[in-house]
């Protein structure tokens, strides 16, 4: 049976490091997917002269992304790293908008202890718009890690990512890696957290957790089962 799948992500490359392989795992299963991103991802930067080739070069690599995934994608431009000073209702009622064309199963989004505000506030107005309500589908709700911005923050226990749940990717990390290149422009060189070499050891350290070769991992905010 296909399942509708949503991803939350706050930037085009989240969600290739954080669920890239999972996606691609469910695109070979025929399920429906569907990408929400929520900034442009560089309105933050400080060459302000380039800022629009750069979010429409931006844009251009998650469109790839899209097509290798066959999945449907929305485009919001809320502030980058300032999506604290936007009212949460606003962000909410963005993704709310989608909700009923996703009709998702299946939700996966930042970690609400990530250092990037945009992640958190991301973390937060997905739980708000997927809160339960009676008579209404409710979706599994999983948060993923990002290299550069979920080991970053501080380190105390609310912070902390504690996956409980794992997919195995071994046999989708080459076609990851590809996902990956799609954003170079965004991607550093090794040994910096966010280079596609950091990106797979991480997923071989998840794998190596649970006894496969290469996995994701993520933490299950809330499962409902009928």
């Amino acid at each position: 049976m296909t399942k509708r799948i949503l991803a939350v992500v706050a930037h085009a490359d989240d969600e290739a490091i954080g669920c890239g392989g999972t996606l691609l795992k469910h695109a070979i299963q025929g399920d429906n997917i569907t990408i929400i991103y929520m900034t442009d991802g560089v309105s933050s930067r400080s060459n302000t002269q380039h800022q629009q080739s750069a979010a429409q070069q931006r844009n251009v690599m998650a469109k790839k992304v899209g097509e290798r995934l066959n999945a449907q994608q929305h485009f919001f431009n809320f502030p980058d790293n300032k999506m604290d000073q936007t009212p949460l209702l606003e962000v909410t009622q963005a993704i709310e908008s989608v909700i009923d064309e996703a009709s998702p199963d299946i939700v996966y989004c930042h970690h609400y202890g990530d250092l990037n505000v945009d992640h958190r506030i991301v973390h937060q107005t997905v739980m708000t718009a997927f809160r339960p309500i009676p008579n209404k589908k409710t979706p599994s709700i999983y948060s993923f890690e990002v290299n550069s911005s979920t080991e970053w923050n501080s380190p105390v226990s609310v912070n902390s990512f504690m996956p409980n749940y794992f997919v195995d990717i071994s046999q989708q990390l080459k076609d990851k890696e590809t996902l990956l290149n799609f954003y170079h422009a965004e991607m550093h060189s090794a040994p910096h957290t966010r280079s596609i070499e950091a990106i797979i050891a991480l997923a071989k350290v998840r794998g190596s957790s649970v006894g496969v070769n290469h996995a994701e991992a993520f933490m299950l905010m809330r499962e409902v089962s009928i």
